[in-house]
């Protein structure tokens, strides 16, 4: 089964709402390991809407599992992730006007400026995940780019139900495989909750589930420790 990284960017979308000192993300990064998570998530964006760059270098130093650092390819972001060297960075697109993240990054027509930041980071022993939707097109470049993972955006099947859904999720486990044939590392997530996670889940050879706001949305009614813990059981302990 897969590893769950939780996302705590919506912890701090609270606290900025006040600019207040909290809720603190770094105080839910520990409760979210003692609920199991096996990675940390937070997505540095240009606007800094929500996770500051204090927040990604205190979690740089208390985080004891794997810290994974969603990011544009902007300059100043790829500069501090090499010199906090988080263990993996994902690249994701990203829009000031977006509520959240709203499709995959398109590889295909941003090659150089994605090649360039997949050296740079590698370049600092950082694992790079390429945010993506399941198109081959897509994936093939990853590929051929050197990414050594590929983050299935989940959006599309997160918002269908029925014979849709499924037609979803076979695009997805389809995309999985072309992933795993280039030798790189599956991993999945946007819009996953409580009850659409599992068969994303039970994706051949997925390795990893990036999960946020359905975590953060039960912990404010239970808990953030059990919140985490009841997604851990359901994606694998």
């Amino acid at each position: 089964m897969a590893e769950l990284g939780v996302n705590i960017d919506h912890v701090a979308t609270v606290r900025q709402a006040r600019r207040a000192r909290e809720p603190d993300p770094v105080w839910a990064a520990a409760l979210a390991e003692l609920g199991g998570a096996d990675g940390i998530t937070v997505h540095l964006r240009e606007d800094r809407r929500h996770i500051q760059d204090r927040d990604v270098r205190v979690l740089r130093e208390t985080v004891t599992v794997k810290l994974n650092l969603e990011m544009a390819c902007d300059d100043q972001i790829v500069e501090l992730a090499r010199e906090l060297l988080p263990e993996q960075a994902t690249l994701v697109p990203e829009r000031r006007a977006e509520v959240t993240t709203e499709g995959g990054l398109d590889v295909v027509k941003n090659r150089d400026v994605v090649a360039r930041t997949i050296q740079r980071l590698q370049d600092r022993k950082i694992v790079v995940s390429l945010f993506l939707d399941p198109d081959p097109h897509q994936i093939e470049t990853a590929a051929q780019l050197g990414a050594q993972a590929v983050e299935l955006h989940t959006g599309r099947y997160a918002l269908t139900t029925g014979e849709e859904q499924n037609d979803e999720l076979n695009k997805l486990a389809t995309a999985g495989q072309q992933v795993l044939a280039a030798n790189m590392v599956l991993h999945a997530g946007h819009g996953l909750d409580y009850h659409n996670v599992v068969p994303v889940a039970t994706i051949r050879g997925m390795g990893e589930l990036n999960i946020g706001h359905s975590i953060v949305a039960r912990a404010i009614m239970v808990g953030f420790e059990r919140a985490v813990r009841e997604m851990k059981q359901l994606v694998g302990d």
